[in-house]
Formats: structure tokens, C-alpha cells, sequence
């Protein structure tokens, strides 16, 4: 049955999935996340003003660092060859937020959504941290998965307005 959780055996035991006969296919997934700032804050990161340095190329990395470790911060997920990690981050002024959209791809026998989502996570979790000093009650929010392709489950996309709108 398709709706069947896959992380748990018959006796409800948590395991890893057997991906083993799954076919390769080029899998990719796009995941997003926002941090919510205060005007302060937002002048601070736009104008590289921030004591720990430039807020959104230290959270770009960091991303991109997340995404790799994935399968040691979650427990069920395989270890995956990624084949490529696009983040990129913009200030959205209107919202006084950070915009966060993280893109990985490989080829595989499982899908990269957790990866992706962790790269987004990672990186609002680091302009948190790069932010701190000034503003305490920041707000991560609208960590979703806005599209997946490859695989038995096929593509998905979200219907999202301004997606990807700097």
C-alpha cells in the first residue's frame, strides 16, 4: 500500500530501507526555508555590518555543508553520492526575511529530498547564529519541499507564490 510508512518493519520496528533493487535514476530536489529578521538586523546583513562577517556566504556554505552530512543527522537515510548542491540566499524586503532555496541532484537509487531540506535548515539554522548578537527572537519558518523529480513516487511540485523571487 503506497500510503504505508516504509521506516518501520512488521513488527513496527524503525529500519533503513532496502534500496538495493531500485533502479539509478537522476533524482533531484528543490527545498526552501525563510528566517524572519528585524529591520536592524536586515540593514546589519545587507550591509555586511555583522560582527561573525557576511551572513549569507558563511550560511551558503554551511548549507551545502548540512546537506552532505544528512545521513549522520538522519537516521534513516542512506548515504548518497550527491552530484550537485545549488543554495542560494536573498533578503526579501518586504518580508524583512532571508530567503533560503537549496537544489541537490545526483543519480541514485533514492531520493535527495532530506538533503535538500537539510541544506535549507542548516542555512537558516547559521543566519540564526551569524545574527544572535542582535536579535534574539529571529524566526525560522516555511521549511518545505518545493519540488522533487526522479523516482517510483515520480515528480511533485509545490504551487507556491513568488518561489524563487529575489
Amino acid at each position: 500500500m503506497e500510503g504505508d510508512f516504509t521506516h518501520f518493519d512488521e513488527a513496527g520496528r524503525a529500519r533503513m530501507v532496502n534500496v538495493g533493487d531500485k533502479e539509478i535514476t537522476r533524482r533531484t530536489a528543490t527545498a526552501a526555508a525563510r528566517v524572519l529578521v528585524n529591520r536592524s538586523t536586515f540593514d546589519l546583513i545587507r550591509t555586511g555590518g555583522m560582527k561573525k562577517g557576511d551572513v549569507l556566504t558563511v550560511a551558503q556554505i554551511a548549507g551545502i555543508m548540512a546537506a552532505k552530512r544528512t545521513p549522520e543527522l538522519i537516521p534513516m537515510c542512506h548515504p548518497i553520492l550527491i552530484s550537485g548542491i545549488d543554495l542560494r540566499l536573498w533578503l526579501d524586503e518586504k518580508r524583512l526575511s532571508v530567503e533560503i532555496e537549496a537544489t541537490v541532484k545526483c543519480d541514485g537509487r533514492t531520493g535527495v529530498e532530506m538533503e535538500a531540506l537539510t541544506a535549507a535548515s542548516g542555512a537558516a539554522l547559521t543566519v540564526y547564529d551569524m545574527c544572535k548578537a542582535v536579535q534574539r527572537d529571529m524566526v525560522i519558518t516555511d521549511v518545505r519541499l518545493l519540488e522533487k523529480t526522479g523516482g517510483v513516487h515520480g515528480d511533485y511540485h509545490r504551487e507556491e507564490k513568488n518561489h524563487g523571487q529575489e
